[in-house]
């Protein structure tokens, strides 16, 4: 009697987890879902704004010329200065921040003590979390004066203001998972190598970062995306001219600063300049979602040559 009992009540125990395991299991896939929907609606309104958007001004335009006018007469609506001055800050900000967070990286990895460790670790954390507007007024008020002193014709607002800031705000993120990835490698691997008589840098350069390379080169491509996306640092910093440049002291505009001109304007909801920050934001997603495509093809691809 009391083993029928025993079995019963192993059954009902049985029975009442597997219920609480499919209630974790729809909770946890509800948030996957979520996040996943939430995405899709981000698309699907960028892709209707822009669809009408489109209906009035050609595609080939959009992509084409070279002038950027949404607001004032004369309008023509070509992005390109905007992609230009995307690209500009962008690639400055990497010529900074790539060099100096792979090799602080290195050191953390490789060099530092870990009460230096301790200390190094946690400043890069507060960096990253500085609020991207204050890198905004830094740049403003230190880096650009700075930059005048050295070169009298640099504007208020400026392109290298804007590519030193930005970059600075990425170190983090570049040393942070550079760094991570470059922990994650073996001892043995370092060990094999000291045992053959290499140094500490000839270990570091050449077992642990290409044995690391595809995390690195993951970080720089996230880290990268990141300062495409950015917003109020380089509005502050490059200003708000659309224009196509080689100049870096000159004034320019980004997709992003664009966004916030349009959108802290007085536009009618559903005039074409409205319509425009569709396509822009639109543009600016798919360029960011390239690289991301991008950096887990590149992690996928060296992992398979180091694993």
């Amino acid at each position: 009697m009391s083993t029928d009992q025993d079995v019963g009540i192993t059954a009902r125990g049985s029975s009442v987890d597997d219920r609480k395991n499919d209630l974790i299991r729809l909770v946890f896939f509800s948030c996957a879902a979520v996040t996943v929907l939430t995405t899709l609606a981000i698309i699907l309104v960028l892709v209707d704004g822009s669809i009408d958007f489109f209906q009035r001004v050609s595609i080939v335009e959009f992509f084409t010329e070279a002038n950027w006018s949404p607001v004032i007469r004369p309008r023509s609506y070509g992005v390109l200065p905007l992609i230009w001055g995307t690209l500009a800050v962008t690639v400055g900000s990497a010529i900074i921040a790539i060099p100096v967070g792979t090799a602080t990286a290195v050191y953390l990895s490789e060099y530092a003590d870990p009460q230096v460790r301790k200390v190094i670790k946690p400043t890069l954390e507060i960096l990253a979390g500085v609020p991207t507007i204050v890198y905004g007024f830094f740049a403003l008020s230190f880096i650009t004066p700075l930059l005048q002193r050295v070169f009298p014709q640099t504007g208020t607002f400026n392109l290298a203001a804007g590519a030193v800031v930005v970059g600075i705000m990425i170190i983090p993120m570049v040393s942070s998972l550079s760094e991570d990835a470059m922990s994650s490698v073996p001892d043995e691997l370092r060990n094999a190598a000291y045992g053959l008589g290499a140094t500490k840098f000839e270990v570091s350069t050449n077992v642990v970062v290409p044995a690391s390379l595809s995390g690195i080169i993951a970080s720089y491509i996230l880290a990268l995306s990141r300062a495409i996306g950015e917003t109020m640092a380089v509005t502050l910093a490059v200003g708000m001219t659309p224009q196509i440049t080689g100049n870096p002291l000159e004034p320019m505009q980004t997709m992003t600063a664009y966004m916030v001109q349009i959108g802290i304007s007085d536009v009618s909801v559903g005039s074409i300049q409205y319509q425009s920050l569709f396509a822009v934001g639109l543009t600016l997603f798919a360029m960011t979602l390239a690289m991301n495509l991008f950096s887990l093809w590149v992690k996928a691809r060296y992992r398979e040559e180091y694993e």
